[in-house]
C-alpha cells in the first residue's frame, strides 16, 4: 500500500525527530525539507502557496463541462459559482484560468462567518490618519510640511482591486462563500450588477482633491480614484467556491453560472501528485492513490490529505512500515461523521 522506502533515517535508525525523553539533541538537522505547500518566507502570495495554487494550476486539466461553464461565464461577464467537495480543485480553477489566459496574479478573498462586503471593497485606517494629524499638530508651524495624504490610509480589498478600470480583467477568487454570514451573498448582488462602488471618505473631499491615489491589496502600487468612485471597464473573472454546506438565495444564483466539480479520477490524482512532488512520487504512490479513491468513494476525503500522506511516505525520513500504515490512516481520516476530527 505504501511506496518503497528510499528515505534516510537517523544514525540509530529512528525516523523521529522529537523523542519525548527530555534529552536535548540536534535531531532537527535531519528534518526533511517542507512540502511545497508549506514553504514560507519565499516570494509570492499566501494564496499562491496554498494547495490549489500556482503549482497545480500548471498541471490542471479541465474536463469538457468545466471548459464550457468557464467560457459561458466569460462571455456573459457573470460570476462562476463552483461547488464541490473539499480538495476537488475548485480553487485551482481560478489559478488555471489566470495562468492560461496570461492574466495578472489571482486576487484571493477567503470568506469566514465574520466577513462583510466592506472588507472586500476597501479598508480605511481612520485611526492611523488621526494619529498622523496629531503628530503634525505637535510640530511647530515653521517645520510642518504639507497635508495628510488620505490615500495612504485607504487600501482596496480583493473585490475593490478587481473592479479597478483596466483593459484586461483580473481573476478574483472568492473562496468558500458558503461559510459566510447569511447576508453576504445578497450584499454582493449590487456590486456584481453595477460593477461599481464608492468610497464615502473620498467623496466628501473638496474639489481640489478630486483625484486621490490609493493602495491596492496586491501591493503593486497606488492607483488614482476620481471623486471616490471606482468603475470597472472589464468585468473581473469571478470564481466563487462553495463546499455545498448551505443554499444560496435564488436572486444570487440566477446571477451566477453554476458548475459542480466531481472528485478527481485516479489519473487526475496522479497528475496532482506529480505536479507537487514529482513523477517518482506519483509512480511510487500508486497504491496510496487507489486506497484513497476507495476510501473517498465511501466517506469525505480531501486531496490534500492524500498529498500529506504521500509526502510523509516519500520524504527525507520515513517511519517503519507498520507505523507508517497507522499514520497514513490518521492523516486520511474521514472529514464527515464518525472518525472525523
Amino acid at each position: 500500500m505504501t511506496p518503497a522506502n528510499t528515505a534516510s533515517t537517523g544514525q540509530d535508525g529512528d525516523w523521529r525527530i522529537y523523542r519525548g525523553d527530555s534529552e536535548p539533541h540536534s535531531g532537527l538537522d535531519r528534518l526533511p525539507p517542507p512540502p511545497p505547500w508549506r514553504r514560507f518566507g519565499q516570494s509570492g502570495s499566501i494564496a499562491g502557496r496554498r494547495l490549489g495554487g500556482s503549482e497545480r494550476a500548471i498541471s490542471y486539466r479541465a474536463n469538457e463541462d468545466v471548459v464550457d461553464k468557464v467560457n459561458t461565464a466569460l462571455q456573459l461577464r457573470r460570476p462562476l459559482l463552483v461547488t464541490g467537495k473539499p480538495g476537488t480543485g475548485k480553487s485551482t480553477l481560478a489559478y488555471n484560468i489566470a495562468y492560461e489566459l496570461r492574466l495578472e496574479p489571482v486576487l484571493y478573498w477567503p470568506i469566514t462567518s465574520r466577513t462583510v462586503l466592506g472588507e472586500g471593497l476597501y479598508h480605511y485606517d481612520a485611526i492611523g490618519r488621526v494619529h498622523e494629524n496629531s503628530l503634525r499638530e505637535s510640530i511647530p508651524l515653521t517645520e510642518a510640511v504639507g497635508t495628510t495624504d488620505i490615500g495612504r490610509y485607504i487600501r482596496l480589498g480583493p473585490l475593490g482591486t478587481a473592479l479597478l478600470a483596466r483593459d484586461r480583467p483580473r481573476v478574483l477568487l472568492i473562496d468558500e462563500l458558503d461559510k459566510s454570514d447569511i447576508d453576504l451573498p445578497n450584499d454582493l448582488l449590487n456590486v456584481f450588477e453595477e460593477g461599481y462602488f464608492s468610497i464615502p471618505e473620498l467623496e466628501r473631499l473638496p474639489d481640489e482633491q478630486s483625484a486621490v491615489s490609493v493602495m491596492t491589496v496586491d501591493g503593486t502600487g497606488r492607483v488614482p480614484v476620481e471623486r471616490g468612485q471606482v468603475h470597472c471597464t472589464a468585468f473581473p473573472i469571478v470564481i466563487i467556491t462553495s463546499n455545498g454546506e448551505r443554499e444560496f438565495p435564488p436572486a444570487f444564483l440566477r446571477r451566477c453560472v453554476r458548475l459542480v466539480i466531481e472528485p478527481p479520477s485516479e489519473e487526475q490524482l496522479a497528475d496532482i501528485v506529480k505536479a507537487h512532488l514529482g513523477e517518482a512520487a506519483a509512480v511510487a504512490s500508486a497504491d496510496l492513490i487507489r486506497a484513497f479513491l476507495e476510501r473517498s468513494s465511501q466517506r469525505d476525503l480531501a486531496t490534500d490529505q492524500l498529498l500529506n500522506a504521500i509526502y510523509l511516505a516519500t520524504s527525507g525520513t520515513r517511519p517503519p512500515e507498520a507505523k507508517l500504515r497507522d499514520l497514513v490512516d490518521a492523516i486520511m481520516r474521514p472529514l464527515d461523521g464518525a472518525g472525523a476530527e
